[in-house]
């Protein structure tokens, strides 16, 4: 084998930490008492695995905090979407360095793993060494995924299915939207796995969801001559693309001047909306297929009501399982957003304007995960973010690119308007039920 193969096969653009390098075989001298360097390694390879679980800079730059304190320095951070600059200081002493991430995505049962393990280390009941340290991260660093791509698969095709009839789909629609959704986010999660680059993830998940939204909407239409107005749910197909934890982050981070991060997760967010709703433009022009509005379900108020709980729980669930929660978080979720959704769905019924609802829904969400993480124990942004997803406007935003793109400039910044001020709310009510319920994070210090 020649030089240039070996590289080859051996290549990564980011290249590995060898976080093992830095932690001596001594299995005995209190991490306290540890060098410097090793001390401030643990520190970041900390707030690098936190980070790479999706959580905004606030929660990493905590537990590096709390990492840090535990192991007798003072921790400066400079974080971003994916990369972290910080120093650690010890006495005279600094120790500065950069780190990065190759990607990000979303892992809450590995934040979960991650959150626990750091308020352990700060309730200090124990003498840590940092081999055991280090052998600790290592086991959850290689905590394998809950499940498995056609598990994911399901799971898109639930949310997505149960997201069209909140958004006043009917039974063809959800049909169509669960095969086409399923199917969509299979594809990407089999190209994740393989490392794939993320636009090109987005790009042929989108397209396969819509093409095969027409399947079973095209057979369907031939064996029971179903009306063509049905096929306005394929947008519903290509909603599990919608980037709900960046967003809801990018708003958190930039509520505690976490400028860096915000503004960086924002444009995560918006480059993923972006090419996700031209793919499906162009593929709605390939085929001939068209954002109509849906056609109006034979349902009173009380049953309306009735059936958006359970959709919205599904919606939350199915969400939720893609972040890789553990079924039982995911029901937890799914409760709180099934009230928080319903609340929003029901305001808006009631003739109050969609971005004020928005904002009490994400309230009502956030003040519902305050109480209940108290007795569950689950990180607060694992089952809060996914319980506020559902209410992100993805349909608003395709039908304005769709419309820009035809040139109907009007009819596209009427709906991107409308996207904005809900995109906007749903933030500030998390942020507001931070405020009201948690004393460490409504303070600057």
């Amino acid at each position: 084998m020649d030089k240039e193969q070996a590289v080859g096969e051996d290549y990564h653009h980011h290249m590995q930490i060898p976080w093992q390098d830095f932690v001596e075989d001594d299995n005995v001298t209190p991490a306290k008492e540890a060098p410097l360097v090793e001390r401030s390694m643990i520190v970041g390879r900390v707030g690098l695995m936190i980070l790479a679980c999706g959580t905004g800079s606030w929660r990493v730059r905590d537990s590096m905090n709390v990492v840090a304190r535990n192991l007798g320095m003072t921790c400066s951070a400079d974080i971003g979407l994916v990369s972290i600059e910080y120093t650690c200081i010890d006495d005279n002493h600094s120790y500065t360095q950069a780190i990065s991430l190759p990607t990000t995505g979303v892992n809450t049962t590995r934040l979960n793993a991650l959150e626990k393990f750091v308020k352990e280390i700060e309730r200090g009941k124990r003498e840590w060494t940092i081999a055991e340290i280090d052998h600790r991260l290592t086991e959850i660093e290689r905590m394998k995924g809950n499940y498995r791509p056609y598990q994911v698969g399901l799971a898109a095709a639930l949310a997505c299915s149960a997201f069209v009839f909140l958004l006043g789909g009917g039974p063809v629609e959800m049909l169509c939207s669960f095969v086409g959704a399923g199917c969509g986010n299979f594809v990407r999660r089999k190209m994740i796995d393989r490392h794939i680059t993320l636009l090109a993830c987005v790009a042929v998940s989108v397209a396969v969801a819509c093409l095969l939204y027409l399947v079973p909407f095209m057979a369907l239409q031939n064996f029971w001559g179903i009306n063509e107005r049905h096929e306005a749910g394929y947008i519903g197909a290509m909603l599990f693309i919608i980037p709900g934890f960046p967003f809801i982050t990018s708003g958190l981070d930039l509520a505690k001047l976490d400028m860096r991060s915000g503004l960086e997760r924002a444009a995560y967010a918006l480059l993923i909306i972006t090419v996700a709703t031209l793919v499906g433009w162009l593929v709605a022009l390939m085929v001939h297929l068209r954002p109509a509005s849906f056609a109006a379900l034979p349902l009173n108020e009380w049953q309306l009501l009735l059936l958006r709980l359970p959709a919205s729980f599904c919606g939350v669930f199915g969400f939720s399982i893609m972040f890789n929660s553990t079924p039982k978080m995911a029901a937890t979720a799914g409760v709180i957003g099934a009230l928080g959704n319903t609340l929003r769905l029901e305001l808006v019924d009631f003739g109050m304007a969609a971005g004020p609802a928005a904002f009490l829904g994400a309230l009502a969400c956030g003040l519902l995960a305050a109480i209940v993480r108290n007795r569950v124990g689950y990180p607060r942004i694992a089952i809060t973010i996914p319980s506020v997803v559902i209410m992100v406007p993805g349909l608003y935003m395709y039908r304005a690119v769709y419309n820009l793109g035809l040139q109907s400039v009007n009819t596209g910044a009427e709906w991107l308007t409308r996207a904005m001020l809900i995109v906007l709310f749903l933030p500030l009510g998390q942020v507001a039920a931070r405020v009201l319920t948690d004393t460490k994070w409504r303070h600057n210090g």
